[in-house]
């Protein structure tokens, strides 16, 4: 299991050095192959994900960055959401049994961060980007999850349709191949006309979700794009490439990867084999 940091914050209104995501060091190989990649489940003294610090921002985004128990947040002071959520998954946290957190909570430590209350009588649901069933393995990881760093105004329709019966995936996905990535958030190179509350809280047209499954037989990526509204044809038409994801968003997922296995990653869109996967038997 990956190494789990502890909270720490940091400013920046730059673009950060490149953030990157080391899948397996093995011995003194600096970069993996294909074959590395599908020793690593089976080798007992493989070092599983080094570390999780997700994307490139693109350039002038407003950020601060939030290293969380369960998920890194790149959190957007000016429009008081993130500008996207990274966290690791695994087969075995999905069978935690911590109860769901009941309150949100505003984060004062970070600049921008918006009161729940902000989101009062807005018609909108203060809509998850980490799932809080994804953090159910600790206690500190779920109440988090419920921190408004990781929250984004999202219709109902939404948030209690599509979107969750991917986050249901995701949590089947993680089960069949032991560990999965996701980065996730709104759209935040669109053009916001909407706003909640006090705080303004900037409410987005559209949510990208990215998932990478290194483990699998080849490794495996897939993304979605889901407007903030019912999802016409649901999961199966919001599945995209993450190249066309990072076309529209700025960010760069994966950067570490060799060039060889981020190009087949990013590139792929293939649902059916993603829908069809099942839990491994234990």
């Amino acid at each position: 299991m990956a190494k789990r940091r502890k909270k720490s914050t940091s400013t920046t209104h730059k673009m950060p050095s490149k953030a990157i995501i080391i899948l397996c060091i093995i011995a003194s190989i600096a970069f993996i192959s294909t074959k590395a990649l599908n020793q690593c489940e089976n080798s007992a003294n493989s070092q599983r994900f080094n570390e999780l610090s997700s994307v490139i921002t693109a350039p002038k985004t407003n950020e601060h960055i939030v290293n969380y128990k369960a998920m890194t947040i790149s959190f957007n002071p000016k429009l008081h959401i993130p500008n996207w959520v990274s966290w690791e998954l695994t087969g075995e946290e999905t069978n935690g049994q911590v109860p769901r957190e009941k309150k949100f909570f505003c984060d004062e430590s970070v600049p921008g961060c918006a009161d729940d209350w902000d989101y009062s009588y807005s018609g909108y649901d203060r809509g998850h980007m980490i799932p809080a069933a994804d953090a159910k393995w600790d206690k500190t990881a779920m109440k988090e999850t419920f921190y408004m760093t990781n929250i984004c105004p999202q219709a109902k329709s939404l948030n209690t349709g599509a979107w969750k019966r991917l986050e249901e995936k995701c949590r089947i996905w993680a089960q069949a191949d032991s560990s999965i990535f996701i980065v996730c958030g709104p759209i935040v190179s669109d053009k916001f006309k909407e706003y909640l509350g006090d705080s303004r809280v900037a409410v987005p047209k559209r949510f990208f979700k990215v998932i990478l499954s290194p483990y699998a037989n080849p490794p495996r990526g897939i993304g979605f794009i889901m407007p903030n509204a019912k999802v016409p044809g649901g999961m199966q038409a919001s599945a995209v490439t993450i190249d066309s994801i990072e076309a529209v968003t700025g960010h760069d997922f994966f950067a570490s990867l060799p060039d060889s296995i981020e190009s087949q990653v990013e590139s792929q869109c293939r649902f059916h084999k993603w829908s069809t996967l099942k839990p491994k038997k234990r």
